[in-house]
């Protein structure tokens, strides 16, 4: 199949460089290179491609609200979709966790790629009996972040992607306060050397309760929630009390823990890890999530059934025709 595709256009040089590279495995294979083809642009050539009736499998990846709009207009033209949206992943810790094994996933998780990934940890859910404790160590490690430059192999985290990712980070920094959080982790934007293009922010954990709005919507930029809960049954009802549900993970030394957060009565998303983060070599699985993140796969074992077409074949070689159900018609 050939394959026409809009990058962000947040990132036109990447995309342009991605193309190059595809160009010149299909040169050195004999393959046209038109068979891949990249389009640059607004949301407007993203509206085009889905209207399109030439274009009949749309694979969209982005927020819950592009989505939708791309799910709406490919059904009407009896398209079809796939989807991979929002995600507000969360880890549960269990009182059988390995600290040493919680702490560098839930900060990777939270603060890697400055918390712009579809898979990064939004919600870490910790038991009442530890919350105190994991709280502290988090606190402690997010003081020897070291954030810059991020081609620079010593920092640990780089900038938001532009102004706009950084006014959300405020906004939603401000409706934390508003609707009751606590920081144990300030925010802010960074000032000074190194840091002039102002989209340089830092991570900030917030203490939150699960039904708070903003804890309930997806904030793309390095912000941590710290939520609270008595028993596993709970902790699973906050792990799936939001709308999206992309990554998700549990971390305790119990089988019987870990069973029952990946059993029908566990986790409700489509990832779902034991004693490792939200955010991971995922690519080889079945990627994608349920609810509102929109039910795609784009990798993995089931990704190759969305871009193909099924075809039902039904072949007869012998000198009579096989009728359904048996069914006796005598023509005489």
């Amino acid at each position: 199949d050939v394959v026409v595709w809009k990058p962000s256009e947040k990132a036109p040089l990447c995309s342009v460089a991605c193309q190059n590279l595809f160009h010149k495995v299909l040169k050195d294979n004999d393959v046209p290179e038109g068979v891949v083809s990249i389009i640059n642009g607004n949301y407007r050539v993203g509206e085009f491609m889905t209207k399109d009736k030439r274009v009949p499998l749309v694979s969209a990846t982005g927020s819950i609200r592009m989505g939708k709009i791309v799910g709406q207009t490919v059904a009407a033209r009896l398209g079809r979709s796939l989807l991979e949206l929002g995600g507000n992943n969360a880890i549960i810790v269990t009182p059988n966790a390995d600290m040493d094994v919680v702490l560098p996933a839930t900060v990777f998780g939270a603060v890697g790629t400055c918390g712009q990934r579809c898979t990064s940890t939004r919600r870490l859910i910790i038991h009442e009996s530890i919350y105190d404790d994991v709280k502290n160590k988090l606190v402690n490690a997010y003081k020897q972040l070291r954030i810059g430059d991020p081609l620079d192999v010593n920092n640990h985290v780089g900038p938001l992607i532009d102004k706009d990712a950084v006014n959300t980070y405020l906004a939603a920094l401000e409706k934390i306060r508003e609707q009751g959080g606590k920081f144990a982790v300030e925010g802010g934007v960074l000032e000074g050397p190194g840091y002039e293009s102002g989209c340089y922010v830092k991570p900030c954990i917030a203490e939150a309760k699960p039904d708070m709005e903003i804890v309930q919507q997806e904030t793309f930029a390095p912000i941590l929630y710290l939520l609270k809960y008595k028993d596993l049954d709970e902790a699973i009802a906050i792990q799936n009390g939001v709308p999206q549900g992309l990554s998700s993970a549990i971390m305790t030394l119990n089988l019987r823990e870990s069973e029952r957060f990946l059993s029908a009565a566990g986790s409700d998303c489509g990832i779902a890890n034991v004693n490792i983060g939200t955010s991971g070599a995922e690519i080889g699985g079945a990627f994608g999530g349920e609810k509102e993140t929109g039910g795609g796969r784009e990798s993995g074992s089931d990704s190759w059934k969305a871009y193909m077409r099924r075809q039902t074949n039904t072949i007869n070689w012998g000198d009579k025709v096989p009728l359904a159900q048996g069914i006796k018609f005598d023509l005489g």
